[in-house]
Order: C-alpha cells, then structure tokens, then sequence
C-alpha cells in the first residue's frame, strides 16, 4: 500500500525518535532480506574477484603415473622449478595429475582404477594439456608403446646442445608401436596379428638427480615429453 506524505513523515520521526538498539531491531525486522541478499551478492563478487586476482596460471601440465610423490617434491616440481623455466612463482603453476596408476595387469581390484587413469591421460593429451609424464618403468613402457612420449633426439637438436649433452648418460630408450592391427586381427580381417615396433630415445631416468634420489624411490624412475620441463627439472643447481 502506498503512503502519504503525512504518513511516512510520521514513520520517519517515529525512527528518528527511537534510540539505537529500537532502530536496529526495526531494521533488522523490515529490511533483513534484502540486507541479507546484498551480502550475498556482495560476498560473490567478492570472492569471485579473489579467485581471478589470486589465481595461477598453468604453464606445464605434469602427470605422475605409478609414483607417489611427497610434499617436498610436489613442491619442487610444481613451484620450485619455475624460476628455471622464466616462469613468474606468483602467477603461473605446474598443473600436477596425481594419483595415475597405469597397468595392462591390473587385478579385478585395480581394474577401474588403471581405466580411469589410462581415460584421464587420453583427455588431457587430446586438450593439449599433458606436457610431461613422471613414471616408474611400467607406466614408461605403456606410455611409450602408445606413442605418448616424444623422441628426445629430436628437442636435443632444437635445445641447448650442452644441456642435452650433460644428460645425454640418462637418456633411456623404449619401444614405440609404429604398427598394430589388433582391431583388424579380432574383426578377422587379417590372417595374423603384426606388431611392429621401433625403439626412440624418449625419456631420462631421474635415479642420479638428487631432487629424486632424495625421494627414496624403490625403483627408477622416469620423465619424458616436454623439453623445457625436462631441463629444468634435471638441470638445476644441485643436478649432478
């Protein structure tokens, strides 16, 4: 209902005349929704601008497949190697996907666990958005026979070649499928199943770098795909 001017003249003097604890509670009881909602919005927008101002950029999106990785070297690896790379610490990150287990033996157990890592992997290769994979030697073979690890030779010859040649005694090869026709095979399309295979130089084994030997892993492990990655990692201050 719409008031008079006399009206909300009165209700304005009846507000003024009360004292602050009455004004409080009169606000309170009239206006608490809207106040509430305000806040709301305002706590959103304010949180929303947080997120944006705070928020880093990813520059290297890592996988780690059958190797778990502690504080420390989580640390090292998503933050601490950045400087290396000419990467800003305060604005960009090393986006890391943890917990991958990759297995073509995986008990009933496991079975789920190796299709969803193995499926995850494939996503982000196809965003682009899997630049480096740290590995145990399981998990470096199906990765290589895939054909998700690149042919280190060839980033040596666009690189620093005294870089490449200080790890060149770490460098590991593997086989790649070049060919298979399994699809073919099982569909009785061919008479025989062919596999052919090559072997590429396609990743270092990190054992002798004491940002990993300090880990304390039971086995070697392996980094393969992006040279800037590798570099850094491998070439810091501390590398042998």
């Amino acid at each position: 209902m719409k008031l008079s001017p006399q009206e909300k003249a009165a209700r304005k003097a009846a507000f003024r005349a009360m004292t602050p604890a009455k004004k409080a509670e009169h606000i309170y009881i009239y206006y608490k929704w809207p106040i509430l909602l305000a806040l709301a919005v305002l706590l959103a927008l304010g949180s929303g601008l947080y997120q944006r101002l705070t928020r880093k950029e990813p520059v290297v999106y890592a996988a780690v497949a059958n190797v778990a990785v502690g504080a420390d070297l989580e640390r090292a690896m998503t933050g601490d190697v950045l400087p290396a790379m000419g990467a800003d610490p305060r604005r960009q990150t090393v986006y890391l996907y943890k917990d991958l287990y990759l297995s073509d033996q995986a008990d009933t157990l496991n079975h789920e666990y190796a299709y969803a890592s193995r499926m995850k992997l494939m996503g982000a290769v196809q965003a682009q958005k899997l630049d480096v994979a740290v590995m145990n030697r399981e998990a470096y073979d199906l990765l290589s026979a895939g054909g998700y690890l690149l042919d280190l030779s060839a980033l040596a010859e666009q690189g620093d070649p005294a870089a490449w040649e200080a790890l060149s005694a770490h460098m590991v090869s593997n086989a790649v499928t070049v060919e298979d026709n399994s699809i073919e095979y099982t569909l009785g399309e061919a008479e025989e199943h062919r596999v052919l295979t090559e072997t590429v130089p396609n990743a270092l084994e990190l054992t002798a770098f004491p940002l990993f030997a300090a880990a304390g892993f039971p086995e070697s492990v392996y980094v393969g795909r992006a040279e800037a990655y590798i570099l850094a990692l491998t070439l810091s201050p501390e590398s042998p």
